[in-house]
């Protein structure tokens, strides 16, 4: 599987670049209208609206809006529990239990031998499941599986700390870091880890 067209069917599965301005672009934002007005209530407000700016856009050109409306969605639960608490760091807690919940999934798919990975690419390369059958190859899923969980633990390790101590600019700017760069770098690992391993006999 070398095929450039598998690649960006890979690279669409784990939400695309537009998926990640979707999700990363309001957290930003949030961020930076935080730090110039320290108004929890408006920082969420503006976040919101550029994700539903985003969601009408993706409606405008008649493209698909999964990822905009689950990004709107998830910047909503994000305004709504800072708001509610008037903490801003709170605005990042909701992300610090998908990625605990992320993790503790990808770790447990492995270990039972179904990886995340294999089950989202296995269809999209035309195998299916029958990777399952063939030892390498549900090896070659289970090591890109742990790239993931490594993702997830490694975000949570850094940035949990940090919002315990309620430093709002350093976890937003983790969370900055260890978005974007962190899940490109990750994608292109597994699509390493994909592409170097033993072909599908399908």
């Amino acid at each position: 599987m070398s095929s450039h067209d598998d690649r960006e069917k890979i690279v669409a599965a784990m939400g695309g670049t537009r998926g990640l301005l979707d999700s990363g672009v309001p957290s930003l934002v949030f961020l930076i209208v935080f730090t110039v007005t320290k108004d929890v209530r408006e920082s969420g407000i503006f976040a919101l609206a550029l994700s539903l700016i985003f969601a009408l856009i993706r409606l405008a050109k008649r493209e698909t809006l999964q990822h905009a409306v689950s990004g709107a969605i998830g910047v909503a639960i994000c305004a709504w529990f800072s708001a509610r608490t008037g903490k801003a760091e709170d605005f990042y807690l909701p992300g610090l239990w998908t990625n605990l919940g992320y993790g503790v999934a990808y770790a447990i798919s492995n270990l039972i031998g179904w990886p995340v990975i294999g089950l989202v690419i296995g269809p999209i390369v035309g195998e299916n499941f029958l990777w399952r059958k063939d030892p390498a190859r549900k090896r070659m899923y289970v090591k890109a599986t742990w790239l993931w969980v490594a993702l997830f633990a490694s975000r949570l390790v850094v940035q949990y700390p940090l919002y315990k101590t309620g430093n709002v600019t350093a976890l937003g700017t983790a969370r900055l870091i260890m978005g974007y760069p962190l899940f490109i770098a990750t994608a292109w690992a597994t699509w390493l880890v994909i592409k170097s391993g033993p072909r599908s006999n399908s």
